[in-house]
């Protein structure tokens, strides 16, 4: 069954405020629209602050409250500007999506370069240690709260045309589970989502880069089709939610079966 973009919101996230990074587009884009329609007042950020704005406005104009804010994951002052941004909004955090991500050039193990590594390291892996320590800071003042990192189906096996990628999720992975085990007693629970292949700009870049991927990533799933980013955005708003209260340290399939 297609994905229905006209399910009638149910106020999951009432009352909520939640902070989403790349949410100028993809699945982050998704979120935001989603969230602030389920009752969250949204914080956005990513470097595109023009594609920010633009969603923002549609937001205020469904009704919604939300605010952006650019950020460059690769910088952690960056990261602190934004949380700090977030208290002095709304003196709270509730929930974080942490979304956010970079592509690698795609190619084997042995033709990935340095500039490739480095930056994966520093966008996938780094920037989310950051943004979650920072993030939960903030959830504690507040009594507690709820994390979700968007990682890969790429995380969870071989990765031979997006090696560093998908190493660095799979580290993402590993911290995610710490972090909840580290933070739940404290009131804030951390869960992953392991996206498979996803309708948005990075599969086109991938595409673009190793024309074929799109389909074979199709064939490998059972439901013989891509997700939508909307439909990510469900599973992530939904760890958020109070409905996911005793969901701590998942590492949350969304690919179709194309896992199983």
């Amino acid at each position: 069954m297609a994905n229905n973009t006209d399910i009638t919101p149910i106020g999951l996230l009432t009352g909520k405020v939640v902070f989403i990074t790349g949410a100028s587009r993809g699945i982050g884009a998704a979120a935001a629209q989603l969230f602030a329609r389920e009752g969250a007042a949204v914080v956005l950020a990513s470097r595109s602050a023009d594609a920010l704005q633009r969603i923002v406005a549609a937001i205020r104009a469904d009704g919604g409250v939300a605010d952006a804010v650019t950020v460059d994951l690769a910088d952690r002052a960056s990261i602190r500007d934004a949380v700090d941004r977030i208290e002095a909004l709304h003196g709270r955090l509730d929930g974080a999506f942490n979304n956010g991500a970079a592509i690698q050039q795609p190619g084997p193990l042995d033709t990935t370069s340095d500039d490739d590594i480095e930056e994966q390291f520093a966008v996938n892996f780094r920037a989310q240690w950051y943004a979650m320590n920072l993030e939960a800071a903030l959830m504690r003042r507040g009594g507690g709260g709820a994390i979700v990192n968007n990682s890969s189906i790429g995380s969870r096996r071989a990765n031979p045309e997006l090696p560093a990628y998908g190493a660095m999720k799979r580290a993402l992975n590993s911290i995610t589970e710490t972090a909840a085990v580290t933070w739940g007693r404290q009131g804030i629970r951390v869960n992953g989502i392991t996206p498979g292949g996803t309708a948005t700009e990075m599969i086109d870049t991938w595409e673009a880069a190793s024309s074929g991927v799109t389909e074979r990533i199709r064939a490998l799933s059972p439901l013989n089709r891509m997700a939508s980013p909307r439909e990510v955005a469900e599973v992530a708003g939904w760890l958020l939610s109070d409905r996911a209260s005793i969901v701590n340290g998942a590492i949350v399939p969304v690919d179709g079966g194309a896992g199983a």
